[in-house]
């Protein structure tokens, strides 16, 4: 046989394997996104399904017909997740005006009472939150369930007494922090996370220092923090050594914002609030 020949069908067939299997691929994804886009009733999620194999596919072939077909694909997943979410939605709306609660906002984002719930309808999840703070996973998407875990972080979080040990510990934190230093910063203002961090170990007990561990750990969940700064905003002074002092918290900068180890978020409602970074005690 001609070893030229052979050598020259061979790198042909090698040039042409790589393509034919992303043509194989391409097509593959395309007669499943046919099949569940020939409905009467758009199937939202096996659509989004779908389109995800689409994509993946869309980037092994170099074909502006395809490309043209899976950006209409995802605009119709699109607007098919929308009409399902908004679906859910009106069923959480209506469970909790059985209650005697107002639900507002649209989805993904609805604020009900303090808290906001954010609709995942693509993986079929849900999720509490106060402000920024996590209060629950990622949960089913299941009426009964969702108000049961509003019902439960309602109870923990927002029907708790303010906590009158809270600004005296988040003071001592603060002053502790500042006594560690060699040199006091400007203004006097530490972060606040790192005092966050420190007012929780100042609240472990002697079991803990003894035998540190996470069974012996007293948690200070943060989102019940976060609660009680709000909560403190309405009488932010506290004595010590017969003087008084004024909580000042400062707006966290850009490079801060969102930054869990550096800010947390205040809200002063479900949807709307300011990140803050740092912390002082001004003496009035």
């Amino acid at each position: 046989m001609n070893n030229l020949l052979l050598e020259q069908l061979q790198a042909a067939q090698q040039q042409l394997a790589p393509q034919f299997k992303a043509l194989k691929v391409a097509t593959g994804a395309l007669q499943t996104a046919v099949k569940t886009a020939n409905t009467d009733k758009p199937e939202a999620l096996a659509m989004q399904k779908a389109l995800v194999k689409l994509q993946q596919a869309a980037d092994l072939v170099d074909d502006e017909m395809v490309k043209t077909a899976v950006a209409t694909f995802a605009h119709d997943t699109q607007q098919a997740l929308d009409a399902l979410a908004f679906e859910f939605a009106r069923d959480v709306k209506d469970a909790f005006a059985a209650q005697g609660q107002t639900v507002n906002g649209r989805p993904p984002t609805l604020a009900i009472g303090d808290f906001v719930l954010n609709i995942d309808i693509a993986t079929r999840k849900a999720q509490w939150l106060y402000g920024k703070e996590e209060l629950t996973r990622p949960m089913p998407l299941s009426v009964s369930a969702l108000l049961k875990a509003y019902g439960q972080q309602q109870k923990a979080l927002i029907q708790r007494d303010a906590d009158p040990k809270f600004l005296p510990e988040l003071y001592q934190a603060w002053r502790n922090l500042m006594d560690e230093r060699t040199r006091a910063p400007a203004g006097n203002r530490l972060n606040l996370i790192d005092t966050y961090n420190k007012m929780t170990l100042n609240r472990q007990n002697a079991r803990f220092w003894n035998a540190p561990s996470r069974s012996t750990f007293k948690d200070y969940p943060r989102p019940i923090f976060v609660r009680d700064l709000v909560l403190a905003q309405d009488s932010p002074t506290v004595s010590s050594n017969g003087q008084t002092f004024r909580l000042r918290l400062g707006v966290a900068t850009k490079s801060n914002a969102g930054n869990a180890n550096r800010s947390v978020w205040l809200p002063s409602s479900p949807v709307a609030g300011d990140y803050y970074s740092d912390i002082t005690f001004e003496e009035i």
